[in-house]
Parts: structure tokens; C-alpha cells; sequence
């Protein structure tokens, strides 16, 4: 039993939907050109989001990656 949640991390929007479309952050920083450090940072919370080139380029990314049409708003607001 975890009694205080430790080790628990609070996902953000974007780490839900890449574990959905079976989609590894490493793939989507390799096929969006965001250091694989950043795409961890984004993926650990809603806190933390990033900047507009960073978003833009994995946006385009994920489209790719699903042929669905997503947008900044569907992760980061």
C-alpha cells in the first residue's frame, strides 16, 4: 500500500494521450525534433508547458503519428 503516493507522478493531458495512441516519448521526440528531456518535463504535469515553437513542432508531430487532428488547446490551457 502507498500511503502517501510517493512515486506517483501527476500526468499531464499529453502523456495520457501518447500511452492512448501507443506512442512513446521518445518517438515523439525523435519525429518532432524536441529533446527527449524537454518532452519528459511536459509529460510529468500540467504545469509545466512549452514554448510555442516546441508545441507547434509536436503538435505537427502527432498528427503524423495518428492522422487526428489535435491542437495546442487539446493539451496545454
Amino acid at each position: 500500500m502507498n500511503w502517501f503516493n510517493l512515486g506517483k507522478h501527476r500526468r499531464s493531458k499529453l502523456s495520457r494521450f501518447l500511452d492512448e495512441n501507443q506512442i512513446t516519448q521518445q518517438l515523439l521526440a525523435e519525429k518532432s525534433g524536441v529533446s527527449k528531456s524537454t518532452i519528459s518535463r511536459i509529460c510529468q504535469g500540467d504545469a509545466f508547458a512549452p514554448t510555442m515553437k516546441n508545441a507547434q513542432k509536436i503538435i505537427k508531430a502527432l498528427r503524423k503519428l495518428t492522422n487526428t487532428d489535435v491542437h495546442y488547446d487539446d493539451f496545454w490551457m
